[in-house]
């Protein structure tokens, strides 16, 4: 029997037997049975013996292939697709902690990979029958006892029934199947479908504490990890990934204050012309002054910022101590041309951004040339984004300066640089690596810099450590150069007595440089 029309019969079957289980009407069995052997009735009197009786045995028999099916869970355990919940799984896992405490289980987390792509090309409904047979495929590489839930909009979890000996090598061996099996084609219509997963999983002596929930939250970050690492990656909890998620989460949960109260600010790291040696501008850099943690760079609280959905947020901190940065050098009689501010494919999608950032401009009565408006490559290659393009094209129109960020990752074409009036191309870090001791390096490099030059556009090299590097890009006709070599991010308290310095010392060097000629 199919396994929906086997659901609806169990489900008629329990209707059936609550309604004829009523106290109300089983007060009625008696006295039918009297009058049955008052008017000699002999089929009455036998129905009544034998109904509830036939009825409890029905019931029981549909309820057991369920029962084997679900591993045991209880009734009203059922989640999407007739799967157990999560809770099922949690409280699978405690049984086992608590009555074989010496015996090896596991608790996997399945995420399938890039769902919202599959569901695009092949709409819900379909994606749904994909689900329900991936979960099939799953149930069958598991063995009897293994319980599997569905978890979330894509995923699902398993809890393997307890073993004397789970090896790491038995459990990859166990989730290469599952991969195995679901990596085979979906059969839909005359075509054919293709899906990935991800896995994370951890076992009881893994866990932070022998609980069910502590085992499913550690094989949920274990998973975490691995879609950040993937499509189709594994990765198994430990103590070090479990410190990572707890610093997340922690940091989530102070996001928003720390963007309200100044925590979170730009640093700012210098530009300098490769001809001239002076300050060409600085870029605003995003630093987290943490009181537990200490300062912290972006790639230690982006994903917290945009998971607690604060990036336009962020933006506008940066953006708002750029241009007061801007107007203090002026104070301090300083020569910065412009500062630099990146601006993230979310914000770039909000209809309002290059007026807004026009008015920030203005109030803080600067040229709009003084602003670079930073934009990965990989952001300007989305071409069919609407919104992007308009936002690009007016921040250009409003006369700020357009830098193209990480230039030869992505797949801006250069009739993108063309359209939307880059000013400037700033090479990827990846091509200035020991670019003084690689000449496939410096050929790549030259090619950029031809390219930038018949464009009639600048550019800038950053990532650059040593002076070899430096000394490379400047003889090969890099404008503008940035990085560790020159100088690290730094408050902007420093700056000013940075840029001091730096201008006393070019102008000790020219000095000399005279006194020699």
């Amino acid at each position: 029997m199919p396994r929906f029309e086997f659901l609806r019969f169990s489900g008629l079957l329990e209707g059936l037997r609550g309604g004829l289980l009523r106290i109300d009407v089983l007060v009625l069995y008696p006295i039918l049975a009297l009058i049955a052997v008052g008017f000699g009735e002999i089929e009455i009197l036998l129905v009544t013996a034998f109904l509830l009786p036939a009825l409890l045995a029905l019931q029981a028999f549909a309820r057991a292939p369920r029962a084997r099916r679900d591993g045991g869970r209880p009734a009203g355990a059922e989640g999407t697709h007739g799967l157990p919940t999560r809770a099922s799984l949690m409280a699978m896992l405690d049984r086992i902690a608590a009555q074989s405490p010496a015996e090896a289980t596991a608790a996997i987390m399945v995420h399938i990979d890039e769902l919202a792509s599959v569901t695009e090309r092949w709409g819900g409904e379909t994606v749904d029958d994909i689900l329900l047979r991936a979960a099939d495929r799953l149930r069958a590489v598991l063995r009897h006892d293994d319980m599997i839930a569905r978890i979330g909009e894509a995923g699902f979890g398993i809890v393997l029934h307890p073993v004397r000996r789970a090896s790491s090598d038995v459990l990859l061996g166990v989730i290469e199947r599952m991969e195995t099996a679901l990596r085979q084609p979906f059969a839909i219509g005359g075509s054919s479908a293709h899906i990935s997963a991800s896995f994370g999983y951890c076992t009881l002596d893994m866990a932070p504490a022998p609980t069910g929930k502590s085992m499913l939250d550690a094989a949920e970050a274990a998973l975490a990890e691995a879609r950040g690492n993937g499509p189709s990656a594994v990765r198994a909890f430990s103590g070090e990934l479990g410190q990572r998620r707890r610093k997340g989460s922690d940091l989530a949960d102070r996001v928003k204050p720390a963007l309200a109260s100044g925590e979170i600010r730009a640093w700012y790291q210098p530009q300098i012309c490769t001809d001239t040696g002076i300050i060409s501008g600085f870029e605003a850099l995003a630093r987290w002054h943490h009181p537990e943690h200490g300062v912290l760079p972006p790639g230690e609280f982006l994903q917290a910022v945009a998971a607690e959905q604060q990036m336009a947020r962020l933006g506008e901190v940066m953006l708002y101590n750029a241009l007061a940065a801007l107007r203090s050098w002026d104070r301090a009689g300083l020569s910065i041309p412009s500062v630099a501010v990146n601006f993230s494919a979310e914000e770039l999608r909000d209809p309002r951004l290059a007026d807004r950032i026009k008015w920030d401009v203005d109030r803080f009565d600067l040229r709009p040339g003084r602003l670079t408006v930073e934009i990965l490559e990989t952001v300007a290659a989305q071409s069919e984004d609407d919104i992007i393009i308009r936002n690009i094209e007016m921040l250009g129109s409003h006369g700020f300066n357009l830098d193209l960020d990480d230039f030869g990752t992505g797949q801006a074409s250069i009739a993108n640089i063309q359209r939307f009036n880059v000013n400037r191309i700033k090479i990827d870090r990846s091509f200035v690596t020991r670019l003084d001791k690689d000449p496939k390096q410096q050929s790549m490099v030259s090619a950029i810099l031809s390219l930038a030059e018949h464009l009639g556009v600048a550019t800038l090299a950053e990532g650059v450590e040593t002076p070899g590097e430096y000394s490379m890009l400047a003889q090969l006709g890099c404008g503008h150069v940035q990085g560790f070599g020159i100088a690290r991010p730094m408050p902007f308290e420093d700056t000013i007595a940075w840029a001091a310095a730096h201008t006393a010392k070019l102008a000790d060097t020219a000095g000399i440089g005279r006194q020699a000629g």
